[in-house]
């Protein structure tokens, strides 16, 4: 099982429809799509697929593998407006990063919402007023 965190706490992943693989996408004829990204694919490779994808999950093989957090980045960047959840091994220390970046959600193992409860994440729900910019702003 895993569970969905947001900005108001833990959820239950409402996604029903499942995902497929970035090589399967062109012959994936649902209405509703869901890519897997792997930390190293190419988001330039979706390029003019965006429009036709409505959730992009990208992996997270390592708590210190920030390379999901650039790849969410480009993807807001290239246009895509969809929702975008990170999976795997991020932890609640980087729920604001993974929100700047661009992600909507995280998705974690019940393992690690034991050992990092809810309150964990909701410390750090409020991404747009902690980061450095606004503390040298105000």
């Amino acid at each position: 099982m895993t569970v969905l965190v947001n900005d108001t706490g833990f959820a239950a992943d409402d996604w029903k429809t499942g995902f497929v693989a970035i090589t399967e996408l062109a012959a994936n004829d649902c209405s509703a799509v869901a890519v897997d990204l792997a930390s190293d694919a190419e988001p330039a490779s979706l390029a003019g697929l965006l429009g036709q994808i409505d959730l992009i999950r990208i992996d997270f093989p390592s708590f210190a593998d920030g390379r999901g957090f650039t790849i969410a980045a480009q993807l807001r960047r290239m246009g895509f407006v969809g929702r975008l959840r990170a999976r795997g091994h991020v932890i609640a220390d980087q729920y604001a990063m993974a929100r700047r970046s661009g992600f909507d959600e995280v998705e974690i193992s019940d393992d690690l919402a034991t050992r990092q409860p809810e309150p964990q994440w909701l410390a750090r729900a409020d991404w747009q007023a902690h980061d450095y910019q606004a503390r040298l702003r105000g």
